[in-house]
């Protein structure tokens, strides 16, 4: 079946399957951000989307009915979880996590690919250097605190006469105890500067050179299992996988394992659509050959359509950056992905921008929520709505500002 076919398939029925970036929350978190900001999106967009549990086995998820542009539809929404990996790759100590600050800062810088991705966009790099810098800042602190405790108690020590080795070794073992609970103290509340989080994320990235790790190719078979079953429904209309974040790379490979497998020869419609990617974080580095392969086959392939939603607003995200041409991996035959910009100074308010634009994490996660000045972007309509992805979006150009061409350094890909 040929997803960019000319006649419009309607949907009454879907499955939406939402692989999330780097998260160790439950996903009920995302079952509440769709119901706080699809109502507000209804009252906006004057359509009606309400709520239930979900129809389907299988993991977390919700039920979506909706009626938009006088039809009815309806969707059952199925979080694809990882965040026990996460959790797991977030069990470092504070001196683990500073080792993991060298070994990933070598090698992006070593292996150029941090020099490459500057090429792109500024803002994913920054908040790529971030946590560097604000640990490195917090360790500062430490040793200062440290070398003003045991400076004191040396001269409280030569106040009182007690001079000697004694009191210098009693000073600095203070000193470093004070230096250490202050790096805990950091690392508690972590929730509010994010440099533990973040450097996590980049290490877990970066600890295999781009090679998938074991268990994520596990979790990915079974992610690919799920979403084959769906495939076999014959009463939905619409597959959908939708990839925010770190989870975008992760439905590269899944889909293309999915299509290389073969589908059924009478199926719903297949879309893919990722959201704020950070795929150059791992397709640059020298190991990615696995997902280098899979660009380059996803890219070509008529059996889904594949939007790419991403805007300069993120500065998390590489935005309007077409995956698979800065992989330097793009083929003649290319059909994919579509790349356009959610256009966050256009859709958002000059008010509503105000309020979010140095929240920078908000706005990471601003495509799966509410705009107050919607364009054509709307997450709601694409994942609830009456028309495929491949429908919706058949008539829509890429964004001119978009960056086509190849920037990685390494861009050898598996032998096919």
């Amino acid at each position: 079946m040929d997803q960019t076919g000319s006649n419009p398939k309607g949907v009454r029925r879907r499955r939406v399957f939402y692989i999330p970036g780097y998260d160790p929350i439950h996903p009920r978190r995302y079952r509440e951000l769709y119901r706080k900001e699809g109502a507000a999106q209804a009252r906006i967009s004057g359509y009606s989307l309400t709520l239930s549990p979900k129809q389907t086995k299988g993991p977390y998820g919700w039920h979506a009915a909706a009626e938009m542009d006088g039809q009815r539809s309806e969707a059952d929404i199925e979080v694809l979880v990882w965040s026990d990996i996460v959790r797991g790759s977030m069990e470092a100590s504070i001196a683990g996590t500073y080792w993991q600050l060298v070994r990933t800062a070598w090698i992006y810088i070593s292996t150029g690919t941090l020099r490459r991705l500057m090429r792109l966009r500024k803002g994913p790099v920054i908040a790529a250097l971030y946590p560097v810098g604000m640990l490195l800042l917090q360790a500062l602190m430490a040793l200062l605190l440290a070398w003003g405790v045991a400076h004191a108690i040396g001269i409280l020590a030569g106040l009182l006469s007690l001079g000697g080795l004694a009191a210098v070794l009693m000073g600095w073992a203070l000193g470093l105890g004070a230096g250490c609970a202050l790096l805990r103290w950091f690392k508690r509340r972590d929730g509010k500067f994010f440099a533990y989080y973040l450097m996590h994320d980049y290490a877990h990235t970066a600890a295999t050179r781009g090679a998938m790790a074991p268990e994520m190719e596990a979790r990915m078979g079974q992610f690919r299992a799920l979403i084959a079953e769906a495939l076999q429904d014959q009463n939905l209309e619409e597959v959908l996988v939708v990839g925010h974040s770190s989870g975008a790379h992760l439905g590269i490979s899944v889909l293309a394992d999915l299509i290389r497998e073969g589908l059924p020869p009478e199926r719903p419609s297949l879309g893919f659509l990722t959201l704020g990617q950070v795929v150059p974080m791992v397709s640059f580095l020298p190991r990615a050959r696995r997902l280098r392969t899979d660009l380059k086959y996803l890219c070509q392939r008529q059996e889904l359509a594949w939007v790419d939603v991403t805007a300069p607003g993120d500065g998390c995200a590489f935005a309007l950056c077409d995956p698979v041409a800065v992989s330097g991996v793009a083929p003649n035959g290319k059909r994919w992905p579509l790349v356009f910009s959610a256009a966050f100074t256009q859709t958002l308010s000059p008010e509503r921008w105000q309020e979010l634009r140095w929240r920078f994490f908000r706005l990471h996660f601003q495509y799966l929520c509410a705009f107050d000045r919607p364009g054509d972007y709307d997450y709601f309509r694409i994942t609830a709505g009456p028309l495929t992805l491949a429908d919706r979006y058949r008539d829509r150009k890429p964004s001119r500002s978009r960056i086509d061409v190849p920037v990685s350094k390494f861009t050898s890909v598996a032998a096919e």
